[in-house]
Parts: structure tokens; sequence; C-alpha cells
């Protein structure tokens, strides 16, 4: 019998995760790349602003940072991801072709893939930004290393600031991307939680199917799955500047996750 909303998550996987990382030790470990898609930008503006804290990893939008890319603006974002891959400068080759405006290579960065399973299970707890203008991020998208098609895009929760509230409205699903594969498929839905408390939101794919929950129960489920590699992504973007205080931020205070690539 198929899974339905509102239904118990499957349990973990009887095996120690791949990455279990409460952001603890006070040092960021080496899965974790600081940079939002960095081959497409420049350091300066692809790196996060991010500091520990007693609760967590606080990923944040300062008030000096610069948008990812000039032609973005205003969007700035600071953000956490498990691999790189890129093409020479100038090309087009990379992870994550988003943009229709003709994303370019300027910093080339190598293919390191930290944590990129075609299968697996991932747990993230974190507190969503409730700044204004910004959006909490989960997902994991295919790296394009092996195959420019390898671009699908599993989109645990987008979190609004202005959706939270003691019942939050969020978005999850798949998005297609240039992957002919896949067929988009996003939904939005309401939890019946605030996600600006710190909630532990989960991901399940492989075999045709993703399964989506929060706090033990799923939210949504797809039948459809990428058979790639899937690198993770965790992140807060500010869509405008100059709204509300600085720094304005997310927590993010554990990350567990298991590959079942072999399964």
């Amino acid at each position: 019998m198929a899974l339905q909303p509102g239904d118990p998550l499957p349990p973990a996987p009887h095996v120690a995760p791949d990455i279990d990382d409460d952001f603890s030790r006070g040092v960021l470990s080496d899965v974790w790349v600081p940079h939002y898609l960095p081959h497409w930008t420049t350091p300066g503006r692809s790196g996060a602003r991010w500091g520990f804290t007693p609760t967590g990893l606080e990923l944040r939008i300062d008030e000096d940072q610069l948008d990812w890319r000039p032609e973005d603006a205003p969007l700035r974002v600071s953000n956490l991801q498990t691999a790189t891959f890129s093409g020479p400068v100038g090309s087009a080759v990379g992870t994550h072709r988003h943009r229709p405006d003709g994303l370019v290579v300027r910093t080339p960065t190598p293919t390191h893939l930290r944590y990129a399973p075609r299968a697996g299970r991932v747990d993230v707890t974190l507190r969503a930004s409730a700044d204004p203008d910004c959006m909490t991020a989960i997902w994991l998208v295919g790296t394009e290393h092996d195959d420019a098609r390898d671009s699908g895009e599993i989109c645990v929760a987008e979190i609004d600031a202005d959706a939270l509230g003691a019942r939050t409205s969020i978005r999850c699903g798949i998005k297609a991307h240039h992957d002919d594969r896949l067929t988009t498929d996003m939904m939005t839905t309401t939890i019946p939680y605030d996600a600006g408390e710190f909630l532990t939101w989960t991901v399940v794919w492989g075999g045709g199917v993703t399964t989506v929950g929060c706090e033990g129960i799923i939210i949504a489920e797809f039948d459809q799955s990428p058979n790639y590699a899937q690198m993770l992504l965790i992140d807060i973007f500010e869509m405008s500047r100059g709204t509300g205080n600085y720094p304005k931020s997310t927590t993010l205070r554990r990350v567990k996750a298991w590959s079942t690539d072999s399964q």
C-alpha cells in the first residue's frame, strides 16, 4: 500500500549515517562548501556569511553583503552545499544551469563530490528565517558532472518568511530543469507547525519515488526521483534589501544523511 500524506515516515536506515553534523565542534566539516554555486559568479559574491551559535550554525545575510551576481540584484544568499563542478571560464557547463539569461562560468571549480548520492535520505533540523523578504530553502540538485541532463532538483522545502505562523505554508516537489526524464511537479502545502521554530525536515528518494516529510510525518510523495548524483544545499536568500534589521539569519541545528545507492 502506497504511503500517504499524514502517514509516519519510514524509519531511517539502521546503519551509521554518512553525515551526522550537529555543528557543536565549532569547525565546519569537510563535507560543506560555504559558497552558493561559486562557478557562476566570483568568490566575494558566492561566499556564505556564517558562524557558530549556542543553538547551531547560523547562515546570515549581512547588510554589506554583495548580490550573488550583479545581473540578479537584488538577490543575496548564504549557502552550504556538498559538491562542486564546472567547465572552463566562459563556458555554460556547470551544476544548476537554472537561469535563462546566459549563465557562464566565471570561477572554474573542480569536481568534488563530497556528498552526492544517487539515492538516499536526508534529515535537516533548522529554524527558518523570519526576516523580511527572506526565504529559507533545503534542496538537492543534480551535479551534471557526467551528463548535462542530470540536472533535476528535489525541493524539500522553500519557506518564505511571511508564510510563518502556527501553520506554515511551504513549497516542495520536483523541478526537471534540463532533464527530459523528469516532469516538474511542485506543490504548495501547509504544515501544522511554525517553521520559525526548530523542525526536522526529511527527504527520502530512490527507485522512482521521492518522499518529503516534516517532524516524522509525510507531507508529500512524488512518483519520480532523479537517478544520478544529487548534492545537498541549505540556504537563506534575501530577495530585496533595506527592509528589516541586519543580520538576517536562519539557524541550522543538525544534518543527518544516508546514501542508499547500493540498495
